[in-house]
């Protein structure tokens, strides 16, 4: 198992981690199997989606902040006010799992695998487990 840090800078926001990934499964002296990426907080997810365009991200934001509002009367805004934070996370999940092969994660042309921050900002944990096969 690997992991690494960083910073997030907004409340919300999309983090490609596509490289940090990569390094990882190069490093790994896998040549081939299955890359599991997990953020260990209830308040972000891992998606795969496109990179290239930023309007996906802003679209990606904006949709879920339209299905799921802030303060929109949840319990759990009682206590700490990040309900809406824990729903977003909740619905797009902690984690994906991608195949590699010839140390090369298989990847589609404008796939990159995003940390989705929803409150932020924060210092942020990835965990990166390879299983070879």
């Amino acid at each position: 198992m690997r992991e690494f840090t960083f910073s997030t800078t907004r409340n919300q926001e999309l983090i490609d981690v596509t490289e940090d990934v990569k390094k990882i499964v190069t490093q790994s002296g896998l040549d081939g199997g299955m890359c599991i990426v997990y953020a260990p907080h209830s308040t972000a997810a891992i998606i795969i989606n496109e990179n290239q365009d930023p309007g996906v991200c802003e679209d990606v934001l904006s949709s879920l902040s339209r299905m799921v509002p802030k303060r929109a009367g949840y319990n759990h805004d009682k206590i700490d006010g990040n309900a809406a934070a824990h729903v977003k996370s909740a619905l797009l999940g902690p984690s994906e799992t991608i195949a590699f092969v010839d140390k090369k994660l298989i990847l589609g042309e404008w796939q990159a695998i995003m940390f989705c921050e929803f409150d932020g900002p924060r210092k942020r944990r990835v965990i990166v487990q390879l299983m070879g096969g």
